[in-house]
C-alpha cells in the first residue's frame, strides 16, 4: 500500500509489536489481518495513542492463547467463548479474534458465535462497511470487499450486507449507527434508517449494560445531537429511553423552541463532553410531559424538575448505570431550576444554600444551568448570563472567605452531646440541624459564640 496515513505507516513498521505478532501467527500457518475500528482510525487519522489493536486470525482461540502465552507479557482470556483472546506486549494492547460469523437468536440476550474460515466472511458479517476493512499482514495489502474507503470518504454510513441481516445478526448495531453518525459525522444511508424504523423493537433482546456503554459513548461524541435525532426519528430511543420522544409534543414558551425535544437535544450540545454532565442534559425536562398545566401565562410545568428527577433515577438504574452516577444526575435534575429564583437577587445565606444543596455538583449545576439557555433571543440570552455571571462571582467571593465548599454545623455531635449532657438520640440531630442553619445564615462563628447559642435554644426546649 502506498502513501499509508501517517498513524497506520507507524502502526505497520516492521519490528512493532504488531507486526511481531502477525509473523508468529503465520509462522504457526495462520493467517493475521488488521481490522475494524483500528483501520478506520488509522485511515481517518484519528486513532488514539493509547489505543487497542484489533487483530483477526483463522486461527481458534486455543491456539491463539498458546502463541500469545509463548510471547506477550500479558493475557487475558474473557471473551475466549466469543472467540477472542486478549494480550499485551510491550505496552501495547491487542485483542485477537477469530473469524467469526455471530447470530443472535429471536429468544437470546448474548450472541451465539461460530468461526469461519476466510477474512470476506468475517468481513461481510460487521456493522458497518466503514469497520469492515482489514489490511493482510505481515505483508501489507488492504482488503476491502465492501467499498469502506468509498464510504468513509464520502462520509457514508453503510452496512456490508443488508441493513437487516446486520441488525437482525446483532440488534444492538441500531445504537451504534446512532453513535456513528454522531462521532463520525457520517450520513446514513435510506436502506439502514427505514431497517431501524422496521427493527427497532429488536432491541428488546439486547442487555441493559449493552445499551448503556452504547449510549454512553452516543453522549461523549463533541456534538450528540445527530446521533440523538436518528435514536428519536427511527423511534429506537422509544425501546430504552421513552422520555425522548415523549418530549416532542410538550411546547416549552420559555425557550421559544419549537418542542422540548428540541430544546433539550440543544442543551446536550452545549455541554462538555462529560458522562454526568450530559445524562443530566439529557433527561434534565423529561418531567415535563407529566407536569404540563395551563394558566394565564400559557404552558407550565410546574415542579417538573422534582418529577424529572425521580424519572431519571428510575430510567438510569434501568439502564444498570452506577449508583453514584444515578445519584448524581438525578439530583443535578432535582436542582437545575434552583439558579432562577436568583432572579430578584439572593442573600449571603441564599448562596450558602445553593452552594450547600449542590456539594461537589457546583461546578456541574452552574454549567447544566448555563447551557439550558438555549433561547435566539439575545436580550434574555444576556440577561440570564449576567446573572448567572454575579451568582458565580458571589460563590466565589464566599469561598475565599469560607469553606463554602464543605458547610458543616460548627460543634459535632459528640461536643453537643457534652455540652448538653444528653445521649445519642433525636435530640442530637435537631441541635445539629440548629446549629447548621445558624452557619447557613450567619456564616462561620466561633466555637464559644456556636456554644452559647447552643445553650440558648436548649434552653427555649427547657432542656437545661
Amino acid at each position: 500500500m502506498a502513501h499509508l496515513p501517517p498513524r497506520l505507516a507507524e502502526l505497520l513498521e516492521a519490528g512493532t509489536p504488531l507486526q511481531n505478532l502477525a509473523g508468529l501467527l503465520v509462522e504457526n500457518g495462520y493467517t493475521c489481518y488488521l481490522v475494524g475500528g483500528t483501520v478506520r482510525d488509522a485511515m481517518l487519522g484519528t486513532l488514539a495513542a493509547d489505543h487497542d489493536i484489533d487483530v483477526a486470525t483463522d486461527a481458534r482461540p486455543e491456539a491463539v492463547e498458546e502463541i500469545a502465552r509463548a510471547w506477550a507479557d500479558h493475557v487475558w482470556v474473557q471473551g475466549r467463548r466469543f472467540g477472542t483472546i486478549g494480550c499485551e506486549k510491550d505496552g501495547k494492547k491487542f485483542e485477537v479474534t477469530t473469524f467469526r460469523d455471530e447470530v443472535y437468536r429471536p429468544e437470546s440476550r448474548k450472541p451465539e458465535v461460530t468461526y469461519s474460515d476466510d477474512i470476506e466472511t468475517d468481513l461481510s458479517r460487521r456493522d458497518f462497511t466503514v469497520n469492515a476493512m482489514a489490511i493482510a499482514l505481515p505483508d501489507i495489502a488492504m482488503v476491502d470487499p465492501h467499498g469502506g474507503l468509498a464510504d468513509m470518504a464520502e462520509g457514508r454510513l453503510r452496512t456490508p450486507l443488508s441493513a437487516d441481516v446486520s441488525f437482525l445478526d446483532d440488534p444492538l448495531r441500531m445504537l451504534r449507527a446512532a453513535r456513528f453518525v454522531a462521532t463520525l459525522r457520517f450520513e446514513p444511508v435510506e436502506d439502514l434508517v427505514d431497517a431501524i424504523v422496521r427493527l427497532h423493537d429488536r432491541m428488546e433482546i439486547v442487555s441493559g449494560e449493552r445499551i448503556r456503554d452504547e449510549l454512553s459513548k452516543l453522549l461523549m461524541a463533541p456534538d450528540p445531537s445527530p446521533g440523538l435525532w436518528l435514536m428519536s426519528r427511527t423511534g429506537l430511543s422509544d425501546e430504552f429511553l421513552p422520555e425522548l420522544n415523549a418530549m416532542q409534543l410538550e411546547q416549552d414558551p420559555v425557550h421559544r423552541h419549537k418542542d422540548v425535544l428540541d430544546h433539550t437535544i440543544a442543551v446536550v450540545a452545549n455541554t462538555r463532553a462529560d458522562l454526568r454532565v450530559r445524562l443530566a442534559a439529557l433527561l434534565h425536562d423529561v418531567g415535563k410531559p407529566k407536569t404540563r398545566g395551563f394558566g394565564p401565562g400559557g404552558v407550565m410545568f410546574h415542579h417538573h424538575e422534582v418529577v424529572g428527577a425521580r424519572m431519571a433515577k428510575e430510567r438510569l438504574l434501568a439502564l444498570r448505570y452506577p449508583n453514584e452516577i444515578v445519584d448524581e444526575v438525578s439530583k443535578l435534575v432535582f436542582l437545575h431550576l434552583r439558579f432562577h429564583t436568583y432572579r430578584m437577587g439572593w442573600t449571603d445565606s441564599a448562596v450558602r444554600r445553593y452552594a450547600r444543596d449542590a456539594g461537589p455538583l457546583l461546578d456541574d449545576l452552574n454549567e447544566l444551568t448555563r447551557c439550558d439557555c438555549t433561547t435566539r433571543n439575545a436580550r434574555k440570552a444576556a440577561e440570564l448570563a449576567g446573572r448567572m455571571d454575579a451568582l458565580e462571582a458571589r460563590i466565589a467571593d464566599l469561598r475565599t472567605k469560607e469553606e463554602l465548599a464543605s458547610i458543616r454545623p460548627p460543634l459535632d455531635g459528640v461536643q453537643v452531646m457534652e455540652i448538653l449532657g444528653i445521649e445519642p438520640g433525636r435530640l442530637v440531630g435537631e441541635a445539629l440541624a440548629f446549629l447548621l442553619e445558624i452557619r447557613l445564615e450567619d456564616g462561620p462563628i466561633g466555637e464559644d459564640e456556636a456554644r452559647s447559642r447552643l445553650l440558648e435554644w436548649a434552653a427555649s426546649r427547657s432542656l437545661t
